[in-house]
């Protein structure tokens, strides 16, 4: 009897995660100019590669009935402006603050010092300085929001100067010819590493994986 108890019971514990897996999993963005929609549409291809269904949505226009209680998962873009993450961004996590712990969560923050600590050409002292400044903005994110997301990564963002305006322009370009970047405005400039960012990705679902079956692989 207490053999039969136990199969039942692991059996109905199975077909929860399974249940729960089979939930969406939700993209959600921030973005001022574009390039964190971007790299969100590129995280949803990948999912679709993978046959793991899912739903992107930006966070400045939820959907009517919006509720973290249909999705399996969450990865959450944001991209940093001024040194700090996008307002439509902090106003979601806030909100859902007692839904987020309740799924497996990645937070990407997106930001041209990120791709300071990714450039090898870098001199040492810059990546070093990039690096912490990457890590002070993420730790003020999470600590105006309250959130304790599962996993959290960085992500080399993008400077696109044709969508900047005037004063915009100007100070992005002081910004990167400080930082030793690109100062030809005539032009953008993309430093997001996709072979990176698909690696973050398919870490998260195996964790998830992971959560929701372990034991299997």
């Amino acid at each position: 009897m207490n053999n039969q108890y136990v199969l039942l019971y692991g059996i109905y514990g199975y077909w929860v995660a399974y249940s729960h897996v089979m939930k969406p999993i939700l993209v959600i963005y921030a973005t001022r100019e574009g390039h964190t929609q971007r790299i969100a549409e590129h995280i949803r291809a990948l999912l679709d590669s993978r046959q793991r269904t899912s739903e992107l949505v930006d966070a400045a226009h939820l959907p009517q009935g919006f509720s973290l209680t249909n999705y399996s998962a969450a990865i959450v873009g944001a991209s940093l402006h001024t040194g700090k993450h996008e307002p439509e961004m902090v106003k979601f996590v806030k909100r859902h603050l007692n839904e987020l712990p309740q799924i497996p969560t990645l937070f990407l923050s997106v930001s041209l010092s990120e791709r300071t600590v990714e450039d090898p050409h870098a001199l040492a002292e810059k990546r070093a300085q990039a690096e912490a400044d990457v890590e002070r903005t993420i730790a003020s994110f999470l600590k105006e929001t309250g959130w304790r997301p599962s996993h959290v990564a960085a992500v080399a963002g993008a400077l696109l100067y044709s969508k900047y305006n005037f004063v915009v322009r100007f100070i992005m370009k002081r910004i990167a010819n400080k930082a030793g970047g690109p100062v030809d405005t005539s032009r953008d400039y993309e430093f997001t590493d996709w072979l990176k960012l698909d690696r973050l990705i398919e870490e998260f679902l195996e964790s998830t994986s992971a959560a929701h079956f372990p034991g299997v692989s």
